[in-house]
């Protein structure tokens, strides 16, 4: 049987544990992978990667559609270079999930 996410909080303090701000200059060889998903400042970086390691489909889409969840464009990547952006991130493999600004719990 399969943890539901929002009681997973062996994985939500891994992950929390493992996020960190990092330059965007050393993230953009995963963005060149296609790797780097940009996550909307509304909503809780932690909690979008432990659903996203449930492959909670439903979420997911949900984020999608209301264009909250998106893979990093061109245009983010070009600004974040320019401004030496520092970017909140987390890895959920073989993804990497960037905020710019982490909603603190």
């Amino acid at each position: 049987m399969q943890t539901k996410p929002e009681k997973d909080l062996e994985l939500r303090d891994k992950v929390n544990r493992e996020t960190g701000r990092l330059p965007w200059s050393e993230l953009m060889r995963h963005f060149a992978s296609g790797n780097v998903v940009w996550i909307a400042d509304e909503l809780d970086l932690v909690d979008v990667a432990v659903r996203i390691a449930h492959d909670d489909k439903a979420s997911v889409t949900q984020w999608m559609t209301a264009g909250q969840i998106a893979k990093v464009s061109d245009q983010q990547a070009q600004m974040w270079l320019e401004t030496e952006a520092k970017l909140w991130a987390c890895v959920v493999s073989p993804f990497i999930l960037v905020q710019q600004q982490k909603k603190l719990h």
